[in-house]
């Protein structure tokens, strides 16, 4: 396969490139670097993919429509993984316009090329935060999901919707993955892994929100993996039993498809925090705050079909992720 990987620079993108690449597909990794978070972080998860074999990066930024039809005539991708997103529930109500630019504009382009270059599947990251004001545990991707309380969750459900209108009007075969949680190695400096670990060592107190009671489905980078790849190998099929007098959400009389990937488990933050202090052998200072604007109060992913369709579940135990997290932290900020 000949990939794009957009966001390659980023958390799930650096995995993913690596993964791709070490199963001998040639990728081009797409990513505007933006100063969202330490660039430095980015460039060296960059450092490590540019020493492959069989990648190419592109600094492009997705809402860039000339560049992206460059692109995309020039290189004929057989398929593309969009994992480049604004990222951030909270950091949406006060930055707007940065999502609508890359989650809607970028995305807009992304779907244009494939329908324009016969891109063959289109795999594409959107997010557990869709499920928004549902409360019906475990979330199912056959679950409505049209009440989104984050510009965030509602910028990745229009991608859904986006993606959709492609299969159904183009035959453009598309697969969306509502990601829960995702931590582990390289991860990203906003997540709360992230941020507790830093401010841990350097004694420093750590946000709790909602007094600790947030409920979480983590999931860890390689599950996350591991379900992408074999997703990206099945090309979505119309589904036969699709109703329209009873619509499925999950997918259709088109090409698409929709997936929770998460590790099925969700975990209170009191306990998360907990396991974390047991690896790095430090407790925490706590300042216990309210519920953030945005956020919801659990989140639970059913994967039943994710293992019907690509005999996976995701299963890494919590203590595990979160020691190698510790481990990668360690060694590459020398603490």
């Amino acid at each position: 396969m000949h990939i794009l990987v957009t966001g390659a620079a980023g958390f799930i993108g650096f995995h993913l490139s690596r993964r791709f690449l070490a199963e001998g597909h040639t990728v081009v990794g797409l990513d505007c670097l933006n100063d969202y978070y330490d660039v430095q972080l980015k460039k060296d998860r960059l450092a490590l993919l540019q020493q492959e074999k069989g990648f190419t990066f592109t600094p492009t930024d997705l809402a860039d429509d000339a560049a992206m039809d460059a692109l995309f005539a020039r290189e004929q991708f057989t398929h593309v993984v969009n994992l480049a997103a604004q990222a951030g529930v909270r950091y949406s109500i006060e930055n707007p316009r940065s999502y609508i630019q890359s989650n809607l504009v970028g995305f807009g382009n992304i779907i244009e090329g494939c329908r324009h270059n016969g891109v063959k599947h289109l795999v594409y990251a959107s997010s557990s935060s869709v499920y928004g004001l549902n409360t019906n545990m475990p979330f199912s991707v056959h679950d409505n999901v049209d009440h989104p309380i984050s510009l965030y969750a509602a910028s990745k459900k229009a991608n859904e919707l986006m993606a959709h209108t492609y299969s159904h009007l183009y035959r453009l075969p598309t697969t969306g993955l509502r990601f829960f949680t995702v931590y582990g190695p390289w991860g990203r400096p906003d997540m709360a892994l992230f941020l507790f670990t830093k401010a841990i060592l350097e004694g420093k107190p750590i946000n709790v929100f909602n007094e600790g009671h947030m409920r979480r489905d983590f999931t860890y980078i390689d599950d996350i993996i591991e379900g992408v790849v074999r997703v990206t190998m099945r090309t979505p099929e119309p589904n036969p039993q699709w109703d329209g007098t009873a619509p499925d959400p999950s997918s259709s009389p088109a090409p698409y498809r929709i997936y929770n990937i998460g590790n099925n488990n969700t975990v209170e933050l009191g306990e998360f925090i907990a396991t974390l202090e047991e690896c790095l052998g430090k407790k925490a200072v706590k300042n216990m705050m309210p519920m953030q604007p945005g956020d919801v109060e659990a989140t639970y992913a059913n994967v039943d079909d994710l293992i019907a369709d690509t005999g996976f579940k995701p299963g890494t135990p919590l203590k595990e992720g979160i020691a190698n997290f510790v481990s990668w932290y360690r060694e590459y900020y020398k603490k």
